[in-house]
């Protein structure tokens, strides 16, 4: 009986959009196991990279292995979103998780960093879907008003995954073998059997009603001039410091992106409502100004966050695995103020205040955290990371639930991977300013740091024959050393150590004031984005009542 009550639901649910809370709860684990899948790999990737590089002998390419998967996972993710307007979301979740396994399994066997970047590639572009199409599914699903109280589930997602990931990354990638595998590999073949089990949960749970587009029209031109404007200023932005922004290969970056991006609008102005990116709909002044908060937030959040597990690691020489562990605080942050402002959102109908109150205290983090000097104790981090925390979690959801509002339910699946999309190009660029900002710093603090690991050596000769001062005796550029492997720290004496992480906390305080001016910027734009009464239909629901009205 309640098998057959349970079709009676799900019947009911195709033709009316409206799906009971058990429904959505089913749909939730689905989605969920897809998000863990792509949030997992991106921190345990992360952490075990320079085992990787070491093993395959090819630390130059270290770069284009993350490059590669940033790109295509950038560019997939508007893709994904019309995509699934026109042939519905499940189809096109099931294929980028399959993409995702695929690519995985692949990069499980590849013998040299090339094969490996291009391998991630084919990663990244199922990992482009995961992410903006579960949110677009929610929006389906759950109408805007209730939407906040389950997309807190989503970060609860992204802060285990945060916390698991270093420490299994750190690991395998220890491990020098497993079953007559290298132990690095397992980072990429464990996907398959929790892809595996994801696959089982969407095919089992994950039912949206889907209602056919009435055009069903491509754009390819689109794909093709978002990919000639984009992919090259992806990779100057990664590529950037290395070559030198004024560099020939810069600029040739440049002048591609600028015609590509020109095309890409021009074309997108004759496609109307069949484009990629439909530009009609930044025609609502509560989702343009949206997207440009999501921009901003997105430069300063990377930007200023990329510093800190850099901090962790050099100043206090935690590994990449405990550095994960000390960026706990941040994460039960987020988790906290998404789950309360999801709440008063529910309750309520009111958002705004959380991009306002978001963006301050998020502006607050930063500017404290400007102050950083190298013998800060841990806790003193620890509360910058905490008040950040608390900024992101009211910040990030509010963002997707005020820009899925503001267009109307045919046009959920392009917004939300559209504010997806510009997010993450704002936090490539975000990475790529801030990160010059940070060793332009440290470079210009060389003569600095010499002198005074000069000094030491002058006072006490034999101290670069104890154990762990090589590096210092060796003759080698310190400052790039602390780029590539800031190990040596760790070992060094204090005398010559000190002198490093000092500069290093000084050049990082630098980058968060830049943070800071960024993150203001954000709140001044968060005061003029004007508040929409929530909705309290689903997209699905509004599409089959306009679909239903049509026919009579």
């Amino acid at each position: 009986m309640a098998r057959a009550e349970r079709k009676a639901a799900a019947a009911e649910s195709a033709v009316t959009g409206v799906m009971t809370h058990r429904q959505i709860m089913f749909v939730l684990f689905g989605l969920m196991a897809g998000m863990f899948l792509s949030a997992l790999d991106q921190s345990v990737v992360g952490t075990a990279m320079r085992t990787i590089a070491d093993d395959l002998s090819g630390l130059s390419a270290q770069a284009w292995v993350t490059t590669a998967y940033l790109i295509t996972s950038t560019i997939a993710t508007p893709i994904y979103g019309k995509l699934g307007d026109i042939f519905g979301r499940r189809r096109l979740f099931i294929a980028a998780i399959t993409i995702f396994i695929f690519g995985s399994v692949i990069c499980g066997f590849a013998n040299s960093m090339y094969e490996l970047a291009a391998f991630r590639a084919i990663q990244g572009i199922g990992a482009g879907g995961l992410f903006a199409l579960a949110l677009t599914i929610i929006a389906d699903i759950v109408p805007p008003r209730d939407r906040a109280r389950y997309q807190g589930l989503f970060l609860a997602v992204f802060g285990t995954s945060s916390v698991l990931g270093p420490l299994i990354g750190g690991l395998l990638a220890g491990v020098d073998s497993f079953l007559g595998i290298t132990g690095w590999r397992w980072i990429f073949l464990m996907n398959l059997p929790i892809g595996a089990i994801a696959l089982v949960l969407v095919l089992s749970f994950l039912h949206v009603p889907h209602i056919e587009a009435k055009s069903k029209r491509i754009d390819w031109w689109g794909v093709l001039t978002i990919i000639v404007g984009v992919v090259p200023l992806l990779i100057v932005a990664e590529q950037g410091r290395e070559w030198g922004w004024t560099s020939p290969n810069a600029f040739i970056a440049y002048v591609l992106g600028v015609v590509g991006i020109t095309s890409f609008i021009i074309i997108q102005r004759r496609m109307g409502e069949d484009a990629l990116l439909p530009l009609h709909i930044f025609k609502s002044r509560t989702f343009s100004l949206t997207t440009l908060l999501g921009v901003i937030v997105g430069m300063g959040m990377f930007g200023g966050m990329i510093c800190l597990p850099l901090v962790l690691q050099i100043v206090y020489g935690a590994s990449p695995t405990e550095a994960g562990y000390l960026m706990i605080p941040m994460v039960m942050g987020l988790m906290t103020s998404s789950i309360v402002s999801g709440q008063i959102t529910s309750r309520t109908g009111k958002y705004k205040i959380f991009m306002v109150l978001g963006t301050a205290l998020m502006s607050i983090s930063f500017l404290y955290l400007s102050t950083l000097v190298f013998d800060w104790a841990i806790w003193q981090i620890s509360v910058g990371m905490v008040i950040m925390g608390l900024g992101l979690g009211q910040v990030m959801q509010t963002l997707t639930i005020a820009s899925q509002n503001a267009v109307e339910a045919k046009d959920i699946g392009v917004a939300t991977s559209s504010s997806t999309f510009f997010r993450q190009m704002g936090g490539t660029l975000g990475v790529a300013i801030f990160l010059s900002i940070l060793f332009n710093s440290l470079a210009d603090k060389g003569t600095e740091m010499a002198n005074k690991i000069g000094a030491a050596i002058a006072a006490n000769p034999g101290i670069l024959d104890e154990p762990g001062n090589e590096a210092f005796s060796s003759g080698q550029d310190l400052g790039a050393l602390v780029q590539s492997d800031s190990s040596f720290l760790i070992t060094a004496s204090p005398e010559l150590a000190n002198p490093i992480k000092q500069a290093f906390a000084e050049s990082t305080a630098g980058v968060f004031v830049s943070a800071t001016v960024v993150v203001v910027a954000a709140f001044m734009v968060s005061l003029f984005i004007k508040e929409l009464a929530l909705r309290t239909k689903s997209g699905v629901q509004e599409k089959a009542e306009q679909a239903a009205a049509g026919m009579q």
